[in-house]
């Protein structure tokens, strides 16, 4: 397993090569038909597609948590496989659309983020935000629905679970946490995930910090909170999954902590909170 995750982290991590000229919406990583649970990485990627340049940004900002959850897209995938359950994550940079945000939304095709100004982003006509929409992010919540309901017509009620990474510190502040569970009325995975990890020596565990799912959760809210399914975010903080070391680690500690609450029968169920 060390060696497959150094793999994927030198080539998707560490070597920041040209996108492709029209990334894909998602990438879908299948498990098994029965799996209880579907894992998403909605900031998964840094590409923008060739016909926005580089959007008015340095390469430094393009590498950057403004247009990604660095270290997220490698944990989803080495989840995933620990747990056997299928994944999607998104495209393209969320600098170009953030699949977690509302179209329409000021923060959906960002002017400024994180105190960093989109040149390329400063006067988009109706018509192209409608475009970015129509390729990136409906497709990707299109699957969404359609493989939620591949696991529903093979199981019971499918759990969903997001990956996200956090920066260290934010406008010099340091933050604390080693992860965060994020969660808003429905609290049938996230109290347990809490215990469970608040029972590490040392470990750091934020009850919604260093955000609120109770805030900004749009594919939580839209696929899960919304039917009734079970269902929680993580957020990890960067320089803890910068490496494959890292990302091996935490892929194991988020395993151990949702394997038993996915294996109880009474949590597959519809809900509304």
């Amino acid at each position: 397993m060390r060696g497959v995750v150094s793999t994927l982290y030198s080539a998707l991590m560490l070597r920041f090569s040209p996108t492709p000229a029209e990334p894909p919406p998602f990438e879908r990583i299948d498990g098994a038909d029965d799996a209880k649970v579907l894992i998403v990485c909605d900031h998964a990627s840094a590409a923008i597609p060739a016909r926005y340049g580089d959007l008015g940004l340095g390469l430094e900002h393009r590498r950057a948590h403004v247009a990604w959850d660095i270290g997220a897209a490698q944990l989803t995938r080495v989840l995933a496989t620990r747990l056997g359950c299928p994944a999607l994550l998104s495209g393209v940079s969320r600098l170009v659309i953030d699949c977690n945000r509302q179209p329409g939304d000021p923060a959906s095709i960002p002017v400024e983020t994180c105190g960093v100004m989109v040149p390329g982003n400063r006067t988009i006509a109706e018509a192209e935000a409608d475009r970015r929409a129509e390729s990136w992010f409906w497709p990707y919540h299109h699957e969404i629905t359609a493989v939620l309901g591949h696991l529903w017509r093979h199981g019971p009620a499918p759990a969903l679970v997001s990956v996200h990474s956090f920066t260290p510190s934010l406008h010099g502040q340091a933050r604390p946490w080693h992860v965060g569970v994020l969660w808003n009325r429905d609290p049938r995975m996230a109290r347990p995930v809490l215990d469970h990890l608040g029972r590490w020596d040392g470990l750091v565990v934020g009850d919604n910090r260093p955000y609120s799912g109770r805030e900004i959760n749009y594919t939580q809210d839209t696929h899960a909170g919304a039917a009734g399914l079970p269902h929680l975010s993580f957020e990890l903080r960067q320089d803890l999954i910068a490496d494959a070391a890292g990302i091996e680690r935490w892929a194991g500690l988020l395993a151990e902590a949702l394997a038993p609450v996915l294996a109880d029968p009474g949590l597959h169920r519809v809900e509304q909170f």
